[in-house]
């Protein structure tokens, strides 16, 4: 815990170099603001009508829900007219988001899953909003599918806001990972984590048990290893999945662990989104000491070829990480 009364917005303005010309640092005001305007709304979920599904399936076949909506409208409003994106992608738009023609056009683009778990909402379980940020790779156009889709190592920012007992917003421009809690009675995220890592040894893992028979043997034999049922070198770890990303990857960041969505079987490339959800988050791991693995290779250096590309992910402690991809290429080469 941080023992500065800083906000965020002094924060970014105190980290941001010489010769910034402030782009990059409004950008990150907006997406602070942003989640400002969903913590507000989700603490009122029970007292509002935006409970439930709008009666509609996004683009990933999933039935929408009122916060899901409405926290992409939120996220777009803050960020289309302002000047400094080229373009955005949503996980609840099935292509990419272009900026207006009336507006001007700017220099970064937004990739963002404005409310992972809002199904957990109805059951008050913390749910939470991730994004990532790349510079636009072509100045001539107003942003082109090709400028979204890059390889997460090529980010220059990333983050995500959880929101549960508190609202916190946890960010790294490649200078360390630093959070920052809501003060509802300021209305101000205030400096409460700096320098975040990984703590050794780990603490927990994060699976969800109930697809153990759908995964590959090598991905059954890690996590027997997980259990500590497998190889005199197994951790002593406690399993916690909560099933919303990013709290699951918020506890394991304060306590030490991993978090596993393998692919399976039917589904090799298994269920987290590359570019707004395990992008993001490998980026963030490493910048705190850790690593995010696709099982045989880092998350980062993924090329993504669609909007909406899924991904094995693996993400964690350095040294639990590592294991997982030993089993993984041992199990893919035979043995």
């Amino acid at each position: 815990m941080s023992s500065k009364v800083e906000t965020i917005e002094r924060f970014i303005l105190d980290s941001q170099p010489d010769y910034a010309r402030g782009e990059f640092t409004n950008l990150l005001y907006d997406i602070a603001l942003a989640a400002k305007i969903i913590s507000h709304k989700t603490n009122r979920a029970g007292l509002t009508d935006i409970l439930g599904e709008v009666g509609a399936v996004n683009v990933q076949g999933e039935n929408q829900q009122k916060l899901d909506v409405y926290a992409d409208d939120v996220i777009f409003r803050m960020c289309d007219h302002t000047g400094r994106l080229c373009a955005m992608a949503s996980e609840e738009k099935e292509e990419m988001i272009a900026i207006p023609e009336q507006f001007k056009k700017g220099s970064y683009i937004l990739v963002y899953d404005p409310l992972d778990g809002s199904s957990n909402i109805d059951v008050n379980v913390s749910i939470g909003t991730v994004f990532g940020i790349y510079r636009c790779r072509d100045w001539e156009h107003r942003g082109r599918l090709e400028d979204i889709l890059q390889a997460p190592r090529r980010l220059v920012g990333a983050g995500y806001v959880l929101y549960g007992a508190s609202t916190i917003l946890v960010y790294s421009t490649g200078n360390g990972v630093h959070g920052f809690t809501l003060n509802p009675e300021l209305g101000e995220f205030l400096l409460s984590h700096e320098y975040m890592r990984f703590p050794e040894p780990p603490t927990y893992y994060s699976v969800n048990h109930a697809y153990f028979e759908r995964w590959a043997p090598e991905t059954q034999e890690f996590l027997r290893w997980l259990q500590g049922r497998r190889g005199d070198d197994a951790p002593k770890l406690s399993s916690r999945y909560i099933g919303s990303l990013v709290a699951d990857f918020h506890r394991n960041l304060l306590r030490g662990g991993i978090f596993c969505y393998p692919g399976e079987l039917d589904k090799p490339n298994g269920k987290i989104r590359l570019l707004y959800e395990a992008g993001p988050l490998a980026f963030l791991a490493e910048q705190a000491g850790g690593y995010a693995s696709t099982g045989t290779g880092s998350i980062l250096d993924v090329e993504p070829t669609e909007l909406h590309q899924r991904t094995p992910f693996f993400v964690g402690n350095r040294s639990l990480v590592y294991k997982a991809e030993s089993f993984i290429q041992a199990g893919k080469q035979g043995g």
